[in-house]
């Protein structure tokens, strides 16, 4: 039986206007769906404040139970999942399985978080027992984008949920079903008493009401730089706490020892998986003036040999990009570029929303799809000729996200990253990479540090209260 019916997508109404959730590899309609309005947000965090007081309560082992079975459902589902994160997000089959994979990871580890100890018995001045004690923060929001929406859903809704929050989730509503709703109905499935996992896809009006609640006091938030700034301002003005994890321009260095048969296709990944829409894509690609012509012709080359189109009914490489204006976006700074002297090695065209995978040579701190988070296929490639060179352009972005560095000597390889500040470094890898384990974040305009995975997550999604208890009423002087 399949968990994502298009008749109850939403079992409470929302009164906002209706969305049509479409194909961006067709323009097709699969399905409609109602927004939610800042009213719905207000109705919503009543009803999960008052649920999350009872799921607080519950033991820790029922509440790792459902988190365990959430993740059992993520690959019990697959098929019916993949379908959807290929038709309406654009992903390629094999980009759906890593998200659903992820997913599941990400629900066991939260289980895990249940039955972490709690707090730590503190020595005191006093003749009292003092200690300290993890407690939910409340009613969680989870602000998540399009572009890998069932992991930027899942890794704040698990941990969210298994601390003993309530979780109001705003997916971006071009990928409704596959970043938010599909969560809501394997949580169902999965024993998740109702009320605690509200759905709101929306625009700006539900975001902004859900920063604003005085019953939300913690805000995860993924994606763009421009909207994290506004998200973190307003949740300053209300005194709540904001986790944004925001865009990126990651660097890729190569140094001269590097084995070019081995690093173009880790290059082409890095640039051009999942269109390049991943704030942890490529976006720099930083090569030793001696590799620097042969790199371009093999990176160009293998752009020209990769297939673009329908994920779900060709088999490509590439699929769509998202939407017209992210389209209009990219070709925008292609352009620009190549109006600022860089060289468009291959690509620079598109068909509808399928846009070639493109390399760029000649580019300099003039050329915007290299200065620029591009959100695209697009791989800009700048040389250098020394190390100190090397750490000086890849600092010189006002992101501080993800970092690769391609070397024959590792070691080599983390003394150059140690002078770059970024919140993710891969040593002979390329920029984007994700477990469930591991902490995931960056510095800078790339949002406010690490905090998904493990004690990252207990410190984001709890509060810190400290107790005491005395045998007897204190004395006082008065």
């Amino acid at each position: 039986m399949p968990l994502l019916d298009t008749r109850s997508w939403q079992p409470r109404p929302l009164s906002g206007p209706g969305y049509t959730v479409t194909e961006p590899a067709t323009g097709q309609a699969l399905g409609t769906l109602a927004l939610a309005t800042p009213e719905d947000v207000a109705a919503a965090a009543g009803r999960a404040a008052t649920a999350q007081r009872e799921w607080a309560r519950t033991p820790h082992f029922a509440r790792a139970a459902v988190l365990r079975k959430a993740g059992d459902l993520f690959t019990a589902h697959a098929d019916e999942l993949r379908e959807w994160l290929v038709r309406e997000s654009g992903s390629v089959p094999g980009k759906a399985d890593f998200e659903l994979h992820v997913a599941a990871q990400e629900c066991y580890e939260a289980a895990a978080l249940a039955s972490r100890p709690a707090g730590q018995v503190l020595p005191s001045e006093a003749p009292r027992l003092s200690y300290t004690r993890r407690v939910p923060a409340g009613v969680v929001g989870v602000i998540s984008p399009f572009n890998a929406p069932l992991i930027l859903s899942i890794r704040s809704v698990a941990p969210a949920l298994a601390l003993g929050n309530a979780v109001l989730l705003k997916p971006d509503p071009r990928t409704a079903v596959c970043g938010g709703l599909s969560l809501a109905a394997v949580f169902a499935a999965a024993g998740l008493p109702e009320e605690l996992l509200h759905v709101l896809p929306g625009g700006p009006e539900a975001g902004q009401a859900l920063v604003a609640d005085p019953r939300v006091p913690v805000i995860s938030f993924t994606g763009s730089t421009a909207a994290g700034r506004a998200v973190g301002e307003a949740a300053g003005r209300h005194l709540k706490r904001a986790h944004l994890e925001l865009g990126g321009n990651s660097a890729m260095i190569v140094l001269e020892d590097a084995d070019l048969d081995a690093v173009i296709s880790t290059a082409a990944w890095g640039s051009f998986f999942h269109q390049g829409q991943i704030c942890m894509t490529t976006g720099r690609h930083l090569v030793h003036a001696s590799l620097y012509d042969e790199y371009v012709e093999r990176l160009a080359a293998k752009a020209d040999s990769l297939a673009v189109g329908d994920p779900y009914r060709d088999q490509v490489h590439l699929g769509p990009i998202i939407d017209s204006g992210q389209l209009s976006k990219i070709s925008g700074l292609v352009e620009a570029s190549r109006t600022a002297g860089a060289k468009v090695a291959a690509g620079g065209t598109h068909d509808r929303l399928f846009y070639r995978p493109t390399v760029l040579a000649h580019v300099d701190d003039r050329t915007p799809a290299y200065t620029e988070e591009v959100f695209g296929p697009v791989a800009p490639v700048r040389s250098f000729t020394t190390a100190d060179e090397a750490a000086a352009l890849a600092a010189q972005s006002p992101y501080g996200l993800s970092l690769g560095i391609v070397t024959r000597d590792p070691a080599r390889g983390l003394d150059l990253a140690e002078r770059i500040p970024t919140g993710i470094v891969h040593i002979n890898d390329q920029t984007v990479n994700d477990e469930a384990v591991a902490p995931f974040g960056g510095v800078a305009a790339s949002g406010t540090g690490a905090r998904f995975g493990g004690e990252a997550n207990l410190e984001a999604f709890t509060e810190l209260r400290w107790t005491t208890v005395r045998g007897d009423v204190a004395p006082y002087p008065f």
